[in-house]
């Protein structure tokens, strides 16, 4: 190849080797082919343990980001074309070089492009197609392009169906995310976007989120996943490994021992039982996490505390006082969030048909602090006699 087209190449690469270094964690791979005449001569690419693994011509070895491009630059001077593409998750950079010209394209693929031919793509659509149940909405998470991931999480089949027992599943987490995005669009752009699960279990939202963030709004982000059961833990790192999810982590530890290494910039919890999700929020509050987002489980610390004479003879019916408990524990949290000066909004996050642990509070770091919501607190702590758990943990 002529010097002119290998100093372009050249740029091209450096560019690249940039965008390595940036974020190497959503780096897939790298797949080469050199034409001599009618000869063609491949190379491939994968990350392994913080390395390039790559096979030329029969040949495997090791090499940094540098050290391989230069390679590649190098071996370019003996061909005549050259035929790159760098992958990432849910985007392919092709570079095509000859002595006439160099060119560089920036591609969205979907999953079944890196493994599946047109003809198989085709054939999973219309059995895609054929799930009428599913709802008549264009999907966040799309099937086709998020295929892996589904397949991963059990939502899809290795046939590429939506299985029919996890329609609603797939309804739900794709509504996660729809009650998600405008939120994550106010968080900091440029920089790495940090985002704790708390009491992950096996991370399904997480791994959803991840995917959506990184592959459709193509936002740098890291994971961190905590859960008290080693089990679970150990499940979520083989999925992130299998899906080549790098930008994760996961710890069995509990909630209120872990010391974040970094700025966080969102706290998730998920139906986490009871105490757990005030856990999730005390940590989001102490750490000046810019959001915290909960859909809390059963609600049974309020429900042993509170007292309120005025409505001593409505009370008196169990089921009348738990769902009354359920109300003010939600309430309470939302209102000392808000104390700590956060923007909260309470929407339901699926059908209460479906469940009625249906409630997601939402909250935006917006001020230091509201005295006046502070002051309300404390008068609801006094007048119905309760010490909440959020407010413990929050001033241990």
């Amino acid at each position: 190849m002529n010097k002119q087209s290998i100093n372009k190449l050249t740029l091209f690469l450096t560019g690249l080797q940039s965008r390595f270094t940036e974020n190497n964690s959503i780096f897939k791979g790298i797949y080469i082919s050199f034409f001599t005449g009618l000869k063609e001569f491949k190379g491939v690419g994968h990350y392994e343990d913080g390395k390039i693994k790559y096979n030329f011509n029969g040949r495997t070895e090791f090499f940094d980001i540098d050290s391989l491009f230069k390679k590649l630059m190098n071996d370019a001077e003996v061909y005549e074309v050259l035929s790159f593409i760098y992958k990432e998750r849910g985007t392919d950079i092709l570079i095509t070089a000859d002595n006439k010209n160099v060119k560089m394209t920036n591609t969205p693929v979907s999953e079944e492009e890196l493994t599946t031919n047109n003809s198989s793509t085709q054939k999973q659509s219309h059995s895609f197609g054929e799930t009428s149940t599913l709802l008549n909405r264009d999907y966040y998470i799309k099937a086709g392009k998020a295929d892996a991931l589904l397949k991963e999480i059990g939502i899809m089949s290795k046939e590429g169906k939506i299985k029919n027992d996890k329609i609603r599943k797939y309804n739900q987490i794709d509504h996660y995310v729809e009650l998600l995005e405008g939120i994550l669009d106010r968080l900091p752009k440029n920089q790495t976007v940090n985002i704790l699960d708390c009491g992950c279990g096996k991370s399904y939202l997480t791994f959803v989120l991840n995917y959506y963030l990184t592959e459709v709004k193509k936002r740098k982000c890291h994971f961190i996943g905590l859960d008290y059961s080693e089990g679970v833990i150990e499940a979520s790192k083989k999925m992130a490994n299998n899906l080549g999810y790098r930008n994760m982590e996961f710890h069995a530890m509990d909630i209120n021992n872990y010391m974040p290494d970094k700025k966080i910039n969102v706290v998730i919890s998920l139906h986490a039982c009871d105490t757990a999700t005030d856990m999730a929020m005390a940590l989001g509050v102490r750490v000046n996490s810019d959001v915290i987002i909960a859909v809390p489980c059963c609600h049974r610390e309020l429900l042993n505390q509170y007292s309120y004479e005025p409505f001593k003879g409505i009370l008196k019916h169990g089921v009348f006082k738990a769902r009354m408990a359920d109300i003010l524990t939600d309430g309470m949290r939302s209102l000392l969030l808000e104390a700590k000066g956060y923007e909260v909004s309470v929407v339901e996050y699926i059908s209460p048909l479906e469940t009625p642990k249906n409630l997601m509070i939402r909250a935006i770091k917006t001020k230091d602090e509201n005295a006046a919501a502070m002051d309300e607190y404390f008068k609801l702590m006094s007048s119905l006699n309760v010490y909440p758990a959020l407010y413990d943990y929050i001033n241990r």
